[in-house]
């Protein structure tokens, strides 16, 4: 990440004009505006040149591509009816980081991160990125994108830690699970509690239409994971509610290096998972 130690930068906080090596901002106050001469670097990073309404759908789908690569085999296979369509093995999306009780219980807590990520079918992932366009790019107008990034990523590890830990407290068999849809479930909740501030009831009514009609889809539908789904909505709600005060207001250094660090953590994840994946072939035993 490049360093600017002179010149002059945005106010992450007031976005007025100031200088790099500035102490406090003598507009707001806000503390090392600059973080050392990484500030400007920090703001472009979700300002502009990461943008998660272009990046989220870009990822999921050239990891379906590289799941479908892995066992071409079996995406021809068409097991499953509509469904099963183009459907990666369970071996390609376990290499790649589905999650699972195993998982968990196994030292692996980071696939709750890479699974989210993942899809089971061609259905499964364009029905996911059909919600993803139709609700994030409000909620990014809102909150900004980096808050999107950290709604959308605890919406999803909390949806997958509960659908974990169920089986783990003997509530239903264990099993793996792939993709957004608790993501999505999180978005949903966090344009309920957007409409909520801005006093938008007929989006908020709207979103929880969408939220039951789904919810009990998916206990209508076979091998769906509903409890991802509730997790999802759980996790959304309550990082929405603990970002709200930042509506409309820049996004500070705190906010961006979370977001961030997300980033960095997600694709350790998936370096994780393949590395391993490699060391657990024959060749390595």
């Amino acid at each position: 990440m490049p360093r600017q130690t002179r010149g002059s930068m945005l106010c992450p906080d007031c976005r007025k004009l100031i200088s790099v090596s500035a102490e406090s901002c003598p507009h707001c106050g806000a503390r090392r505006p600059g973080f050392y001469g990484f500030g400007p670097a920090l703001t472009r990073a979700f300002g502009g040149r990461l943008d998660p309404l272009s990046a989220i759908p870009r990822v999921c789908l050239g990891l379906y591509v590289v799941a479908l690569l892995l066992d071409p085999g079996a995406a021809l296979r068409f097991s499953g009816g509509i469904f099963g369509i183009l459907s990666p093995s369970g071996r390609s999306l376990a290499i790649l980081g589905s999650t699972s009780p195993y998982d968990l219980l196994g030292g692996r807590p980071w696939t709750m991160l890479t699974a989210i990520y993942l899809h089971g079918g061609i259905l499964h992932i364009l029905f996911n990125l059909m919600w993803v366009r139709n609700l994030a790019p409000e909620l990014q107008r809102g909150f900004g994108p980096a808050r999107l990034f950290l709604i959308w990523t605890v919406a999803g590890v909390v949806g997958f830690l509960l659908s974990d830990l169920l089986p783990i407290l003997g509530v239903g068999p264990p099993h793996f699970s792939v993709g957004a849809s608790g993501s999505i479930f999180g978005l949903m909740a966090a344009l309920i509690v957007y409409g909520r501030v801005f006093g938008a009831s007929l989006m908020t009514r709207q979103v929880w239409q969408w939220a039951i009609l789904l919810g009990v889809l998916g206990f209508l539908m076979p091998g769906v994971d509903n409890a991802a789904h509730v997790g999802g909505f759980l996790g959304g709600w309550i990082m929405a509610t603990l970002l709200r005060g930042g509506i409309g207001r820049p996004e500070g250094r705190v906010i961006t290096l979370s977001a961030l660090a997300l980033v960095a953590i997600t694709a350790g994840g998936f370096l994780l998972n393949v590395v391993g994946a490699i060391l657990a072939h024959p060749l390595f035993r």
